[in-house]
């Protein structure tokens, strides 16, 4: 019988879906509608292909997000979020909101505004 993960907290086990460099920078893209693997890599130039692929799946696995294959030459793969996917986005939003705030503070300005 296998043992199920035990968390400290409600932090410790959201941590666990979507910590890590990349999958809230992905889950960002994801917000604004459904993306191709090709659109999210051009949108997250710095993340290698591999990368993307790993954290896409784990991303999945976690039911954050659900990936559509078509049946198509060559075959076209399409990411969207899940309900649970999607109830992240106003924590993301009210996350961005924080950090431009801090970043006008320091000096900061973003490549993508």
């Amino acid at each position: 019988m296998e043992e199920k993960a035990r968390f400290y907290c409600a932090l410790d086990y959201s941590m666990s879906l979507i910590g890590g460099k990349w999958k809230l920078m992905i889950l960002h893209q994801l917000s604004g509608g459904t993306k191709r693997f090709s659109e999210l890599k051009r949108l997250l130039p710095r993340i290698t292909p591999k990368m993307l692929t790993s954290q896409l799946r784990e991303l999945e696995k976690n039911g954050i997000i659900t990936r559509k294959i078509y049946p198509e030459v060559p075959p076209r793969v399409e990411y969207s979020m899940t309900k649970h996917g999607k109830e992240i986005v106003p924590v993301l939003s009210a996350l961005c909101d924080w950090a431009r705030g801090v970043a006008i503070e320091k000096g900061i300005q973003f490549t993508d505004e």
